[in-house]
């Protein structure tokens, strides 16, 4: 083939990744998007030349660019290092994998070898500095939900199985086409029509028989759509407290058990060592009295003073003297109770609440995207933090933002015992774009994942309340005040996928372990012939 045509295929599958992906995607082309890709490296591999992991740059930079551009919102540089970096990546994979196929299998097989890379790197990528699973392939059924309801079990690599494994199906069968083989044809055709039919035809059972689970409460969330650019961060923080107040009080009533404010609703910069002069904390536990049964969950901005010989890590910022301080994207839960329940953040986004801890890396902290208020690496909970209110026993798992966006850190709150997950969220960042869309719709997941009601309330963006069955009950329009009411259940019962996890990764771990062991193995086997 020539160059042209390698490069046009190429170009094809980095445009049908990104015409399948959420929001406006028509999410039935990832099951060909793959395709092309596999022609460029069938015929590289054939023809013993060079040049694939150019080419599969090419497919996942298009991929990356057209579902991410919206980070340029927020910053240029931000943008071009996300997607490039995630470009990268996942060529190294490709060709990895393109490597790993060459030394074991030849020009016959191994394409599944793929399957087992992919769902390794993609766990990887959710655990390590420079995180940012924005792209996982399972999260492409996010606006699907009827077709994925077997998540509960395999959690969202399941779906990225599922795409690899009918790509490579239809690839074959393509082949046999060009062959004319009308046995293996029909093998293969009844091959891809049960991989399609079966999880679609199970999902849709599921769905339709399963019901809601658990004990019913009265939720409120508010969205005070408070411009994060303009307002959030120049306004005093009492009168951003009161807005998000003043909504509240048009839906809560004596029954309500819970009202949920957005992430950074407490603009007040509070110390931890010293919570009980904080006025905002004051003027909420003044609203609560009004309201007995009545508990909130509240985002705020946080910090605490390190002990002088307290170890420190490259989160501690130096004030002066030697006095050093961590600051934290904090949740409280506040009730009636003189007690209050904090969490901080676990997952950071890298380049704006995380830069690498390596020490290479270090002196980039001066680079950390300014997204207003406190800018550079927080310092994040080493543990899952699930609130518990002291009078009913009730558990509901907070997720901060960027951390709704991984499966099993929601599991593992569901793990510790969480009946309801609260979502709280900024989502002005991005402007009116896919981004704050799929951050909404990867909830949806999570509530498949986990059978658990999910209570969403974002600055601006989208607010919502989406039931175990992954619909959508009720949200906000984006840019627009609101307080919505809605009564949610709370399941105690634990999903495959939350007792067992990321298995299928830890699966395909070992076997990507072994394969590319082979592969180094035979590769210098190979060599070694070669000289002799």
């Amino acid at each position: 083939m020539k160059r042209l045509y390698l490069l046009l295929l190429s170009l094809l599958s980095g445009l049908l990744m990104a015409a399948s992906w959420p929001v406006h995607g028509f999410t039935p082309l990832i099951f060909v998007a793959w395709i092309p890709l596999f022609f460029v490296q069938n015929e590289l591999e054939n023809s013993n030349r060079k040049g694939m992991f150019g080419y599969a740059m090419i497919s996942f930079l298009i991929w990356n660019t057209l579902t991410t551009w919206w980070i340029w919102n927020s910053t240029a540089s931000g943008a071009v290092t996300a997607i490039v970096l995630n470009s990268l990546f996942m060529a190294i994979v490709f060709q990895v994998f393109h490597i790993s196929r060459k030394y074991l299998f030849g020009k016959k097989g191994g394409l599944g070898i793929l399957i087992f890379y992919w769902i390794s790197w993609e766990y990887f990528h959710m655990n390590w500095d420079l995180s940012w699973p924005w792209l996982t392939l399972g999260n492409v059924f996010a606006s699907k939900h009827l077709w994925i309801q077997w998540y509960e079990y395999t959690g969202v690599l399941g779906g990225s199985l599922w795409v690899l494994w009918v790509n490579i199906l239809l690839f074959k069968l393509l082949q046999h086409i060009r062959t004319k083989s009308v046995s293996k044809l029909i093998i293969q055709t009844t091959s891809v029509v049960f991989l399609i039919g079966i999880p679609l035809i199970f999902s849709l059972v599921q769905y339709h028989h399963y019901k809601e689970k658990g004990n019913p409460i009265q939720v409120v969330v508010v969205q005070p759509n408070i411009d994060p650019y303009t307002e959030e961060y120049t306004l005093p923080p009492a009168q951003i407290l009161q807005r998000n107040l003043t909504l509240a009080k048009k839906a809560v009533t004596d029954s309500t058990d819970y009202v949920i404010f957005p992430e950074s609703a407490i603009q007040e910069g509070i110390w931890e060592d010293n919570m009980q002069r904080s006025q905002s904390l004051k003027t909420l536990r003044a609203y609560l009295s009004h309201y007995p049964k009545l508990s909130m969950i509240i985002g705020a901005s946080t910090f605490r003073w390190l002990k002088p010989d307290e170890p420190r890590d490259n989160a501690a910022r130096k004030y002066k003297n030697n006095l050093y301080y961590y600051a934290f994207n904090t949740a409280f839960f506040i009730d009636n109770s003189p007690y209050l329940q904090v969490h901080h953040k676990s997952i950071l986004v890298p380049g704006v609440e995380k830069m690498p801890s390596w020490g290479i890396l270090h002196p980039l902290e001066r680079y950390a995207v300014n997204l207003g208020g406190i800018v550079g690496t927080l310092k994040a909970d080493d543990h899952t933090t699930v609130f518990t209110n002291p009078e009913t026993d009730v558990k509901i798992g907070p997720a901060i933002c960027y951390e709704s966006v991984y499966g099993d850190f929601v599991a593992n709150m569901v793990r510790k015992g969480a009946q309801l997950i609260a979502v709280i969220t900024n989502d002005g960042w991005w402007g009116n774009t896919p981004g704050y869309k799929q951050h909404f719709l990867f909830s949806v997941l999570r509530a498949i994942e986990c059978r658990r009601d999910v209570a969403m309330s974002a600055n601006t963006g989208t607010s919502a309340f989406i039931n175990q069955n992954g619909d959508v009950k009720q949200k906000t329009e984006y840019w627009k005040r609101a307080v919505i009411k809605q009564t949610l259940h709370l399941n105690n019962e634990i999903t495959y996928y939350v007792a067992n996890g990321d298995y299928i990764a830890r699966i395909s771990g070992y076997i990507s372990t072994l394969i590319l062991l082979a592969s180094v193995v035979q590769g210098l086997l190979k060599k070694k012939k070669s000289l002799f």
